[in-house]
């Protein structure tokens, strides 16, 4: 497991994992089964192993069921009821949860790393990578596969306001990371993941 730098240890994992699968016939993207658990365990350990030693699950579709269903002992859960409005609801309530924390929960991070649920070809060793770019509370980075803008994506807490209001439908911090293109730290990942999303029925083959 890697272990954080005195800046890791203030970046918190942020997991959007609240959609639907209306691609998938409704099933719930976090309740997918990869190696024999719930997909959002896997994305958790993932966030954990990268150096996030804390992780904000933000929940949606069926959130009761995966409360139930899935281990996910030590992390903050958030509920995200306008879930269906698409992503850009889920980095609100994750940005502004972790905002408005207490000491010793998420109190104290500098930055918010977001990763997405149902992208299981993105492993630790990405997370860690752009983990390390944190610098600031206006640090801006994101993970780059062959020169391409990807997930996962750090925040600076000095963003967390700008980002959450202009986050809308599916959109999440697209407007804003187009808007502030340059001051994006682009960290190469394309050696060590694959950036595939789990979005139909025939993605459903990349599950283990």
């Amino acid at each position: 497991m890697t272990q954080p730098t005195t800046d890791a240890a203030r970046v918190t994992g942020v997991l959007l994992a609240a959609g639907g699968g209306r691609r998938l016939g409704g099933r719930p993207k976090a309740l997918l089964a990869h190696r024999g658990r719930p997909l959002v365990e896997n994305a958790v350990r993932v966030l954990r192993e990268g150096g996030c030693a804390t992780v904000y699950v933000v929940l949606g579709a069926a959130a009761e069921e995966v409360r139930a269903r899935a281990d996910l002992a030590g992390c903050v859960l958030v509920d995200n009821p306008e879930w269906e409005r698409g992503m850009g609801s889920s980095l609100r309530a994750g940005l502004e949860a972790l905002a408005a924390s207490e000491p010793g929960v998420g109190g104290g991070a500098r930055a918010a790393l977001v990763s997405l649920v149902d992208q299981p070809g993105i492993g630790a060793e990405a997370v860690a990578r752009v983990l390390a770019a944190h610098r600031s509370d206006d640090s801006l980075a994101a993970a780059s596969y062959g020169g391409k803008r990807g997930h996962p994506v750090l925040f600076g807490a000095g963003r967390w306001a700008d980002i959450a209001a202009s986050a809308t439908g599916d959109r999440g911090a697209r407007a804003y990371l187009t808007a502030h293109e340059e001051e994006i730290a682009l960290v190469e990942c394309g050696d060590v993941a694959e950036p595939y999303d789990i979005d139909t029925e025939a993605d459903l083959g990349r599950l283990q």
